[in-house]
């Protein structure tokens, strides 16, 4: 038997730099009396920003949701946004917040992506754009959806919450689409504790996206826009410097984290990893299993649960459908039977314990314990090691 771990596990931890150097800075914006409107940190973190994700055009914002919803502002849609159900409420309520309606596209089985096959039926003449999200770090088909965009004149916007870093046939995951937005929230792998920011190609529309985050305002007296205050202050830059410094040393820890994973999972039937790029493909931000209850023997709700015996917290990451949502579910694209696919995965997608200073034997024992609760449900009896933890 495997024994509950002694602490929990939680599914994410939060880099964090030094506190000694968190106080310096600190110490610094104190001493500086600016704490907002694109003070010194501000403006150093965008710069490091822009070479770090390599593009032209940066924004930041308080968070990624208040990002994503002047993003879509800046464009002036109407009507019909075709995205995907299977995401972060925040994609959708940006919708909402700009009287748009989503129509929901199904998903690919593979990747958890909009599936770029069924987009094309769903657009009508309300149709807008293309919301696409690069769910758990997996790009989208990003030369597809604008193939199809260029076709019916459609802009694009990427959720790109889950894909810092990312790059695609070594293009920047932000150089696609018209927007891509990035989360810098706590629970990412490069934080500001709270954040975002919004990539965007056009330069005219960066400098409209910067008057929208900023009530709007041209100058001290001039109003030229309806904007809102999405400022990201000097204290979340000021640590955004700093996390920056040690984000590539945290992807190079969850790279070993993810090969254990992948290691000793690969014998457990009924497991599979969505999470499996590589290098410059993947973010390293999350590490997601899919579990198939006929195979493995168990649901993923039972799972979610047994572990929390022992003292292993993971998240049923994105439950539920935002389609299911009381505003949307009356939607036609939103009907079950429009999306067979994002109705099965959201039942079988489990993201498990994934950060840095996740111990590499802890890995092994929750691979041990996934093992055990396969095995007690066969009724056989297990012969085998998982790295170090007997079973």
């Amino acid at each position: 038997m495997v024994a509950p771990f002694n602490e929990p596990i939680y599914v994410t931890r939060p880099l964090l730099p030094d506190i000694q150097i968190v106080n310096s800075k600190i110490n610094d914006i104190w001493e500086s009396k600016w704490l907002t409107n694109n003070g010194t940190q501000h403006k150093k973190l965008e710069l490091e920003l822009m070479k770090y994700l390599n593009v032209k055009n940066i924004s930041l914002f308080n968070n990624g949701t208040m990002a994503l919803l002047l993003g879509l502002k800046s464009l002036d849609l109407k009507g019909e946004v075709i995205t995907t159900p299977f995401t972060f409420p925040a994609t959708v309520q940006a919708l909402d917040w700009n009287g748009l309606t989503p129509v929901f596209c199904d998903i690919d089985p593979q990747t958890l992506n909009i599936d770029t096959c069924k987009i094309e039926a769903l657009i009508t003449e309300d149709t807008s754009a293309i919301l696409g999200v690069h769910v758990f770090g997996n790009p989208c088909d990003v030369y597809e959806i604008q193939k199809i965009a260029d076709k019916y004149n459609l802009k694009v916007i990427y959720d790109g919450a889950h894909t810092f870093g990312t790059k695609i046939d070594g293009q920047p995951i932000g150089s696609f689409g018209d927007i891509t937005m990035f989360s810098f929230h706590a629970t990412k792998l490069f934080n500001t504790i709270e954040g975002g920011a919004l990539v965007v190609k056009d330069e005219k529309l960066n400098e409209k996206v910067s008057l929208l985050k900023n009530f709007g305002l041209s100058g001290p007296e001039e109003v030229v826009l309806s904007g809102l205050n999405a400022k990201m202050n000097e204290v979340q830059a000021g640590i955004g410097v700093e996390v920056l410094k040690i984000v590539d040393e945290e992807r190079a820890k969850r790279k070993k984290i993810k090969e254990t994973y992948e290691r000793n999972l690969a014998d457990i039937p009924g497991i599979r990893v969505i999470t499996n790029l590589e290098n410059e493909y993947s973010s390293y931000q999350y590490f997601v299993i899919e579990i198939d209850e006929g195979i493995y023997g168990r649901s993923r709700d039972w799972v979610h649960d047994e572990l929390k015996k022992y003292n292993v917290f993971t998240r049923r990451y994105f439950y539920p459908l935002c389609s299911e949502f009381e505003w949307y579910k009356h939607l036609e694209s939103a009907q079950p039977n429009n999306l067979p696919q994002a109705q099965k995965s959201v039942k079988q997608v489990l993201s498990m314990p994934y950060y840095g200073e996740l111990e590499l034997k802890s890995v092994e024992k929750i691979c041990a314990i996934l093992m055990e609760i396969h095995l007690g449900n066969s009724g056989d009896t297990p012969q085998q090691k998982i790295g170090s933890a007997v079973l």
